[in-house]
């Protein structure tokens, strides 16, 4: 059984699993409701890295968490209300290496 399929819930899915899922959509929401501005950026999976998604706020800040898929991170997006963009096709916003720069040497979640 993968990660992402223990993680996020599957055909073999026990409530560990559920419990990622929902700790994961938690972490989302709350940054969402804490920031004005937010946009999702789907990372899609690597041969190191499975997909994830970046939220970044409108004053830059952001948060990334693990996502099984890029169908998933986009419903994700959709019940967040929040536009969501494929980072290799958009890129990265400005105002998240602004934010970076300014507030290196500390960690973002």
């Amino acid at each position: 059984m993968s990660f992402f399929r223990r993680m996020f819930g599957g055909k073999d899915a026990s409530a560990a699993p559920s419990q990622a899922r929902s700790q994961t959509i938690s972490h989302f929401t709350e940054f969402v409701g804490a920031h004005t501005g937010c946009e999702a950026f789907i990372e899609p999976a690597t041969r190191v890295t499975q997909t994830t998604m970046v939220i970044v706020a409108g004053s830059g800040e952001w948060t990334r968490r693990k996502v099984p898929d890029e169908s998933t991170a986009r419903s994700v997006a959709k019940k967040l209300n929040i536009p969501v963009f494929d980072v290799n096709l958009s890129g990265y916003p400005s105002r998240m290496r602004e934010w970076n720069e300014k507030h290196r040497g500390e960690h973002a979640d």
